[in-house]
């Protein structure tokens, strides 16, 4: 078993891992030999993400967290890109609506922004971009993203998930993120779509784990 750090310090992204490598393992053999940890092991701390998209800052958790570590690392960095907000909240999805905001906070900036245009469009994707190291240095990342379209809400629907899920609302299941069931979920996702992209090229490289 190779173990593999994921960069993120936020329990609800670490859960999905999780869950997304059990779910997929089925169709992914790839998946059997892997086992997704946990950078709080390790204290780190998160690095400054001053790149101006979703690849470029997952680059830089990765790099940083396999420095700290020594171990081979995936970087995730994911957000929601509205239409009608030009592209907003984005890269800084996590911090809509101040530098600590709690995923309350942020949902309801977004649902107050948006009502103050009734007549924009509500489409919408969440995207992930993930990005694997070897090491600190490695020449040769791989960087994939996915993503996944759908429509903004007016108001939360569901406790399921976390960050902006109540409000997405998926006109493939008729449904929130928030109402989904999570196996569905751990399928579909944007998070998903990039890891199934991420896992068939990692079959084909030798991860060497500290």
């Amino acid at each position: 078993m190779t173990d593999i750090v994921i960069a993120t310090n936020n329990n609800g992204k670490m859960a999905e891992f999780e869950e997304m490598r059990r779910v997929l393992a089925e169709s992914h053999p790839t998946l059997t030999r892997l086992r997704f940890v946990s950078q709080r092991g390790w204290n780190v701390s998160s690095p400054t993400e001053d790149a101006d998209s979703f690849r470029g800052n997952a680059l830089i958790k990765a790099r940083h967290t396999a420095a700290i570590t020594g171990h081979p690392a995936i970087g995730d960095d994911s957000g929601l890109v509205v239409d009608a907000l030009d592209g907003r909240p984005g890269i800084f999805s996590s911090r809509f609506a101040g530098e600590d905001a709690s995923d309350a906070e942020n949902n309801a900036k977004l649902v107050d922004e948006l009502a103050r245009r009734p007549d924009a469009p509500r489409s919408a994707r969440f995207v992930c971009a993930l990005a694997f190291v070897q090491n600190a240095g490695d020449e040769a990342p791989i960087v994939v993203e996915g993503t996944w379209e759908g429509e903004v809400l007016d108001a939360p629907r569901g406790t399921r998930g976390f960050g902006y899920d109540p409000l997405f609302f998926s006109p493939e299941h008729g449904m929130s993120v928030g109402e989904m069931d999570p196996d569905e979920k751990h399928r579909v996702s944007h998070r998903a779509r990039a890891l199934k992209q991420l896992i068939e090229q990692l079959a084909s490289i030798d991860i060497h784990s500290a």
